[in-house]
């Protein structure tokens, strides 16, 4: 039975419902901060564009992330959407179902609409349309919500594994890629916390509290991390800009093995 905190009028209010409304409004304040300083300020600006290129990658790399970006398309949207179905609907579980396919929609209609309709880039300091948030990182840190919320539980473990992997690689993949700046893809990733979170509110279960994703979700980033490596990702210049380009791709895949393992911890059981 679930503990729960005592409000105003002596009604009791689960803490469960507490620790998501928290979480959504940290992260609607974390994007609305981030979203004005990376595109209203000149320091925000001169960062991210300075973040973005610590990193390159030689021609061939180059061909290699743009094939894996390929992939990321509408048609992995409604494969996600498929899966989180046939998980739910077999268990009876149709209300997450419902909160599966509101997550993928949400999120990448609002990114969509943020970035093309809401958001403007200030005019004078990088001259270059806007990129806030990213939508290739969206579809696939969706995809990873939709399926936590989806999953039975013995299966989550592996979902936060596998879905900070995938979506550290898209995310760093576009930066390499010179499609985003990091700001794009983390807040592409508070997009995808933010929907899922609000999903797990309407299904108003428990809290899945088992730890193991704060220590899984690091895994599967710095995983990722080793394969951008491996395949030829560099500092732009030489061993001198080592530390910035590890900054830069670090603090990315910290920033999503957090958001995710953070999806695990509101996703109802």
């Amino acid at each position: 039975m679930n503990r729960q905190t005592r409000g105003t009028r002596g009604h009791r209010v689960p803490r469960d419902l507490v620790l998501r409304a928290v979480v959504l409004l940290g992260t609607a304040v974390t994007f609305c901060a981030l979203a004005w300083f990376v595109l209203r300020t000149e320091q925000g600006q001169r960062l991210d564009d300075a973040a973005m290129e610590s990193v390159i990658a030689g021609r061939e790399t180059h061909l290699t992330v743009l094939s894996l970006l390929g992939y990321v398309s509408i048609g992995s949207i409604v494969a996600v959407a498929l899966i989180c179905v046939v998980l739910t609907v077999s268990r009876g579980q149709v209300t997450a179902a419902v909160a599966a396919l509101v997550v993928l929609a949400g999120a990448n209609i609002s990114t969509q609409v943020l970035k093309h309709t809401v958001l403007e880039r200030a005019e004078g300091f990088v001259l270059a349309p806007n990129s806030f948030p990213s939508g290739h990182t969206t579809v696939v840190a969706a995809g990873v919500g939709a399926l936590l919320l989806a999953a039975p539980r013995p299966l989550r473990p592996l979902v936060v594994l596998g879905g900070a992997f995938a979506t550290t690689m898209t995310g760093a993949s576009t930066v390499v890629a010179g499609w985003h700046r990091p700001s794009d893809v983390v807040g592409a990733v508070l997009v995808a916390l933010a929907w899922t979170t609000a999903a797990a509110l309407l299904m108003r279960g428990p809290t899945d509290r088992a730890r193991i994703a704060w220590f899984v979700a690091p895994v599967g980033a710095a995983a990722a991390g080793v394969v951008l490596v491996v395949i030829g990702v560099r500092p732009s210049y030489g061993w001198s800009g080592f530390m910035e380009a590890a900054v830069v791709l670090g603090v990315v895949a910290a920033v999503i093995a957090g958001a995710i393992a953070l999806m695990h911890r509101v996703a109802s059981r």
